[in-house]
């Protein structure tokens, strides 16, 4: 179906570097797709990598995005798919379109830990709609999110797509995890995982640890363990500043959200490197622990969960011991690690690198 103006529609759809320009790229086609059908077989769909970035009072530079159109002139509208964690009006913020602007803005982390191509396209094509309206005669339904709805400012120029507030804030948080590459973040902690490694491995020769671990309970290795990776989190955190200090009460709700998906993140993160650290430690013991030895110090047959025994503490007291003091391999890595971080980074001012930054 063409356009109410019977033009060709032209859209642009700028993610930012990571995760928001992989997934851009792989909806593209069926974004395209969708579109035309929609806005007629003359609809175009560009996609390009874009940092978006922040005014010096933290709002999201819409100037700057509309600077694009100088180097995409045939451009009708503009999609933003940014990693900005978005909060408004006591819930998350999916979405905003600017109809004076023909620019809307989507937030990548808002759609959850695990946004479906299906979830960004109907989130995209609903955008799209509340700038350049469809007829009434096309099938919208499928366009639409069960667990979100759209705001009317008419007066403002935009309309706004929250996320329901029983369930937008943990889905959020997880979006802002998964944002952060928690997967990404384990190599850069590869000093830590060395010295826990050269600490942990001591309980492969020492008897006393093959002792311990034989009369602690499963639920006490567990606890072990836990305590041993929150530990470790807390540091990572302490040592390098990660925690957020909001700058007055506005800002709570968005710093609680950046210091939420930061814990998450380390806690996937160190838990991580804790798994490869038993593996690790694991093979290593059943290399040079004799079972007929192992038998005669413990004073009970030896099994394969005495040698998994022994390689979960151990490896806890890697962590513990070898670990604290251990950092990032380099600046950059810290700097990247979490939301608070890379906002910061956004902002046109050279001054504001200690401040809690707010997303609009």
């Amino acid at each position: 179906m063409p356009t109410p103006s019977s033009q060709p529609l032209h859209v642009l759809l700028v993610a930012d570097p990571g995760l928001p320009s992989r997934r851009a790229a792989s909806i593209q086609a069926s974004l395209e797709r969708c579109l035309r059908e929609a806005y007629g077989a003359a609809t175009t769909l560009q996609t390009c990598t874009d940092t978006v970035y922040l005014t010096p009072e933290s709002e999201l530079d819409l100037d700057a995005a509309e600077d694009l159109r100088a180097d995409y002139p045939d451009v009708s509208v503009i999609l933003i798919l940014t990693e900005i964690p978005r909060h408004t009006q006591g819930a998350p913020l999916i979405a905003e379109a600017y109809s004076d602007r023909s620019l809307a803005v989507v937030s990548c982390p808002t759609l959850g830990a695990w946004a479906t191509k299906r979830r960004i396209i109907k989130v995209m094509m609903g955008s799209v709609n509340k700038l350049v309206p469809w007829g009434p005669e096309t099938t919208t339904p499928r366009f639409s999110l069960r667990w979100s709805n759209w705001s009317h400012n008419e007066d403002s120029g935009h309309q706004s797509l929250h996320a329901h507030t029983l369930t937008g804030g943990p889905r959020l948080i997880l979006g802002m995890t998964i944002s952060n590459e928690p997967w990404r973040t384990a190599p850069k902690l590869s000093g830590a995982l060395a010295a826990a490694s050269a600490t942990g491995a001591f309980g492969i020769f020492y008897s006393s640890i093959w002792q311990m671990s034989t009369y602690l309970s499963t639920l006490r290795l567990l606890s072990i363990g836990a305590l041993a990776i929150v530990v470790m989190v807390a540091w990572l955190i302490i040592s390098h500043r990660l925690w957020d200090q909001p700058i007055n009460e506005r800002l709570a709700t968005v710093v609680m959200y950046y210091n939420l998906s930061t814990v998450l993140t380390l806690l996937v993160t160190v838990f991580a490197l804790f798994a490869t650290l038993v593996v690790l430690i694991l093979l290593g013991g059943l290399v040079v622990i004799d079972p007929e030895f192992m038998t005669q110090q413990i004073q009970q047959d030896a099994s394969l969960t005495n040698y998994l025994d022994i390689a979960w503490l151990s490896a806890a007291m890697g962590v513990v011991a070898g670990g604290i003091g251990a950092n990032f391999d380099t600046d950059t890595d810290v700097r990247r690690l979490t939301h608070g971080q890379r906002m910061r980074q956004r902002i046109y001012t050279d001054n504001s690198t200690d401040d809690t930054v707010e997303n609009s």
